[in-house]
């Protein structure tokens, strides 16, 4: 008792002594009993039998950054991540997020009976759920997201009757058939998130009539059955990523409350009702990926609290509704995507009234007309993609108001006309594509201004002209397409020098000279410094996120550059010989050098191109011998080497055809002895000399005998085809007028 009095007068006298004349006994008064509460918590004492639960878990718990160091003496307050009550001294409170532990959970956690939140969310704990957790009464809250949990959920855990937060996402091995005890155990259920798990099978129906749940994900499972509507309000329903079918209800009990809606990527069919557009609170719609179909109702019209709006990949029709929210001008749309559909008509010029929109992703329908110049009005824009649609006329000069975009896609439509030098106030610009129009003119003088870019694709176009040093501002470039165009003149000698190209095309010009031979060791990826992705194509993946945290209202984009490493400069006019240097890089998946005017020998430093796998050198007028070390490369798979003027003997089986044209080389066959590179099917003989003691004896006296006159024609014939084929315009007439598609 002594000490205890010894104790408050410590604490009391330095206050006497600290109180500032100005403080009144209110703000006395509070501050004694707030120093007091602390003074209590801090010499607070953990109960034994907590503590020794405690500690038995850590011993069976990875810890490399040793953020459970602390969990040494009595005092609860020194334990990381452990609260107390303060009256009992029980452990209510258990958050170890992020602390980077692993290893499976030992039972006696299960221990803290008082427990009431749990979290162990972000960190690599594997094995089952315990199923003794049961016995934890008191949990109201628990979290075992982004683990490595697997297996299913335990039944006992239907005992924990007041739960009101269940997360288990990003346990990808935790799965099976979504329990029905879920749907009834929890009166008092609030938040479920079972996101990015396995669970399959229907939605138990008595998810649809639990009167407390108000979040719901459960997206990224294998979950099947119809959509229900709820009979009570949610504020969140995320369902995306499943195989749900059915079509869409009208959420009619959620009006006031449900701020997001993602059903995307399920199997939903027919149109969307227009009582959707009656959910007030709305902020996300997201029905992408989905099988609804039929126009928009000119009636669906969202209220200004709408920022994302994602109707992408269904099969929509007829034209874009010129109204989309009830205001444009006090509207917040961030993020329109209606891309990959079958809207027709023109661009609504409503659309640019839209002044907070981030994103306008038109994409791949059959959208016609010319794009709006009321579009540089669209200041807040960041990613514009009107590809794969009927568009005309020019690129507005107005979109260099959008100076805050860094993604320009207009590919695949008919736009015509020079692209304008007010284009380089694009300095955000990462990604450029306007392949596949009539632009023409020359480049990249009016884009001279945009040193940010990474990606730009102008091939098939009518752009000309030789290539400017002002490409070498573009030091971020890792994709540069100009295939298909009448780019002329030499490839200058800073082709290679970007240090992040991934990508160079360049095929279907008319590029003159010799391949330069230097810079080829200044890219990474040309020389395997990255890892193999296996990509055939060039494909830009497209993350978008909302940040609505604290009032912060902005889409998030992100992207993903996926591409071969790859040079292609076929099918243009380039003479000489093939640089060493080049058919060095170790990193290159893919190298076409087809349909030039090459000459010399294939470098012998080819079998150094571990990761290659594919190489066209046709049609050219290389010489020598195929070398060895092309046997060696594993990967490689697809081979052309056809049409030149190789010789010697071949073994490689396993690429028919790609000898082909090759009058003078030898393609060997297991017991077929070896045959002349006409390709697979040639003839030829080879397997020995026409000479010999018997053929000898077999001549007929005179000048010439028959045998002698065939053997010299046959000779002859096959001297005149090589030098006629290894003859550069001879070549040219028969070869270049059939061409195959680059790979």
């Amino acid at each position: 008792m002594a000490s205890k009095t010894e104790n408050v007068c410590t604490l009391t006298l330095p206050l006497i002594i600290i109180v500032p004349k100005t403080m009144n006994n209110q703000t006395l008064t509070l501050t004694l009993v707030l120093l007091l509460l602390a003074a209590v918590t801090t010499a607070q004492d953990l109960h034994s039998a907590d503590r020794s639960a405690l500690l038995t878990l850590r011993s069976h718990l990875a810890d490399p950054r040793g953020a459970l160091s602390t969990w040494n003496g009595s005092r609860c307050s020194m334990w990381a991540g452990v609260l107390c009550e303060n009256r009992t001294s029980r452990v209510i409170q258990l958050d170890l997020s992020g602390f980077n532990l692993s290893g499976e959970l030992h039972s006696s956690l299960c221990l803290l009976s008082r427990l009431q939140t749990l979290i162990l969310a972000s960190n690599y704990i594997s094995g089952i759920i315990p199923s003794c957790l049961s016995r934890i009464s008191p949990l109201r809250t628990l979290n075992l997201a982004w683990n490595l949990l697997s297996g299913q959920l335990p039944p006992t855990l239907a005992r924990l009757r007041h739960l009101e937060s269940l997360i288990l996402s990003g346990n990808r091995g935790l799965g099976g058939p979504l329990p029905f005890w879920l749907a009834i155990s929890y009166p008092a259920l609030a938040h479920l998130d079972l996101s990015s798990a396995n669970f399959s099978g229907e939605i138990p129906a008595g998810f649809f009539h639990l009167g407390a749940l108000r979040y719901v994900d459960l997206s990224g499972n294998r979950l099947t059955g119809s959509l229900m509507d709820f009979d009570h309000p949610l504020d969140f329903l995320d369902l995306s990523g499943n195989q749900i079918f059915g079509t869409l209800p009208c959420f009619s009990a959620s009006v006031e409350t449900l701020s997001v809606l993602n059903l995307a990527g399920n199997s939903i069919v027919g149109g969307i009702p227009t009582c959707i557009s009656s959910l007030r609170a709305l902020t996300v719609l997201n029905l992408s990926s989905n099988a609804l179909e039929y126009r928009l109702s000119p009636r669906l019209i969202f209220s200004d609290k709408l920022l994302v709006l994602d109707f992408s990949s269904n099969g929509f029709s007829g034209p874009i509704p010129s109204r989309i929210v009830e205001d444009s001008d006090r509207s917040g749309l961030l993020l329109l995507n209606l891309s990959s559909n079958r809207f027709s008509g023109e661009i609504p010029p409503e659309v640019t009234e839209l002044r907070s929109l981030q994103g306008l992703l038109l994409a791949d329908n059959q959208i016609e007309g010319e794009i709006p110049p009321a579009i540089g009005n669209l200041t807040y824009l960041q990613a514009l993609d009107l590809s794969g649609n009927l568009l005309s006329g020019p690129i507005p000069v107005s979109l260099a108001g959008c100076f805050q975009l860094w993604m320009l896609r207009l590919g695949g439509n008919n736009l015509s006309g020079a692209l304008r030098p007010e284009l380089d106030a694009l300095d955000s610009l990462r990604i450029l594509d306007l392949a596949g129009n009539r632009i023409s003119g020359e480049v990249p003088l009016p884009l001279a201004g945009c040193k940010s870019l990474e990606f730009v694709d102008l091939s098939h176009n009518e752009l000309g002209g030789e290539l400017s040093g002002a490409i070498l501002k573009w030091q971020n470039l890792r994709q540069l397409s100009l295939a298909g165009n009448h780019f002329s003149g030499n490839l200058p000698d800073w082709i290679f020098s970007f240090p992040s190209l991934r990508s160079l095309d360049l095929s279907g010009n008319r590029f003159t000279g010799f391949i330069p031979d230097g810079n080829f060791n200044v890219s990474a990826d040309f020389n395997g410094a990255d890892a193999i992705q296996d990509q055939t194509n060039i494909e830009i993946i497209l993350r978008v996120s909302v940040n609505l945290v604290a009032g912060v209202r902005q889409v998030e984009f992100g992207y993903e550059l996926r591409s071969p490493v790859a040079i292609n400069l076929g099918d243009n006019e380039l003479r000489g010989e093939i640089p060493e240097g080049l058919i060095g890089l170790q990193g290159l998946e893919t190298l076409n050098l087809s349909y030039n005017y090459l000459t010399g020998r294939i470098p012998g430093s080819l079998a150094k191109m571990g990761r290659l796998q594919r190489l066209d050198l046709s049609h050219n007028a290389i010489s020598g011998e195929v070398p060895v070390g092309i046997a060696g490369l594993k990967g490689l798979e697809t081979l052309d080497l056809s049409f030149n003027c190789l010789s010697g003997m071949v073994g490689l089986r396993r690429f028919p055809g790609a000898f082909a044209g090759n009058p003078g080389l030898c393609v060997e066959f297991s017991g077929e002895g070896c045959r002349a590179g006409k390709g697979v099917e040639g003839g030829g003989g080879g397997g020995g000399g026409v000479g010999g003691e018997e053929e000898e004896m077999g001549r007929e006296e005179g000048w010439m005998s028959v045998g002698a006159f065939w053997i010299s024609a046959v000779v002859s014939f096959y001297v005149s085809l090589v030098g006629l084929l290894c003859w550069g315009t001879t070549r040219a007439f028969l070869f270049r007028s059939s061409k195959p598609q680059p790979f």
